[in-house]
């Protein structure tokens, strides 16, 4: 057999073990892009400029873009650490606190949004207090944030995690043992190696935080947020109605999804 032949035929036996799962990965992007094509083709027949130009499309968007940046502030300052911990410690009780990082994964939003009000609801203790010291946690900009952040935070948490096993712990060890604390050797070495991975989690936790509306309906159902000022459009009015906001938040996700891609192509300190 020639070196063609031979050639050709590793070509053919490759095309034809990628041919099945390429038809059924296919047909599900398919799936995936018809619905975005159909809505950006039914926004030409809507003045998109004007629905985004009322005073409640305005708020709703200045509500989402106040809050999620909020949660996914919270969910960075305590998840990183989480993420570090989890990723380099073996303690009692491990199994059960990665359960519940998981758990607001697993958990509906809105039954997610329903524990939230049991803890912190009007008439609970915590909720009752805050509300008598002039800060209700429910129907408020906060109670947007504590239902954003219950669902988004755990995305960061997993994403850094996995960020943090994948440092070579011996270079950490080097740190510790050129007289480097823990704090030092954390910041300095294990948060720069795994920056890629935290910042697509901090992206990732932003992107879940802006779209989220399942725990926000329950726990702060006013003032609306772009999720739920879209509901309201849509019981109003149908689908027309939500095209404005629904495409400003469109455009928002396409920005993090691109925030995303760019991360992935930046190379780590470790490529470097």
């Amino acid at each position: 057999m020639t070196l063609a032949n031979t050639t050709g035929s590793r070509w053919s036996d490759h095309f034809s073990g990628l041919l099945v799962p390429g038809l059924l990965g296919g047909l599900l992007v398919v799936y995936f892009a018809v619905p975005f094509l159909a809505f950006l083709v039914r926004t030409g027949s809507v003045d998109v400029l004007a629905g985004l130009s009322t005073p409640e499309a305005r708020t709703a968007i200045r509500n989402s873009l106040l809050t999620a940046p909020v949660a996914t502030l919270i969910a960075t300052v305590f998840g990183v650490p989480l993420a570090y911990v989890l990723a380099r410690r073996s303690f009692p009780g491990k199994r059960l606190v990665e359960a519940l990082v998981i758990l607001p994964l697993i958990v509906p939003p809105v039954v997610g949004g329903a524990m939230l009000l049991t803890a912190v609801g009007r008439f609970t203790p915590i909720g009752a207090a805050a509300t008598a010291a002039g800060v209700p946690l429910t129907d408020s900009l906060i109670g947007v944030v504590l239902a954003q952040t219950f669902v988004a935070a755990p995305f960061v948490v997993i994403t850094a995690r996995s960020g943090f096993a994948a440092v070579d712990e011996r270079l950490e060890q080097s740190s510790r043992s050129l007289g480097h604390g823990p704090l030092a050797t954390f910041w300095n070495v294990s948060l720069p190696l795994a920056r890629g991975a935290i910042v697509a989690g901090i992206v990732l936790t932003f992107a879940r935080a802006i779209g989220e509306f399942g725990a926000t309906m329950m726990v702060a159902y006013n003032p609306r947020t772009m999720p739920t000022r879209i509901w309201v459009e849509f019981i109003a009015g149908g689908i027309d109605a939500i095209l404005p906001v629904a495409l400003a938040l469109f455009g928002i996700t396409l920005a993090v999804l691109a925030a995303v891609q760019y991360v992935g192509r930046v190379p780590t300190v470790i490529d470097r």
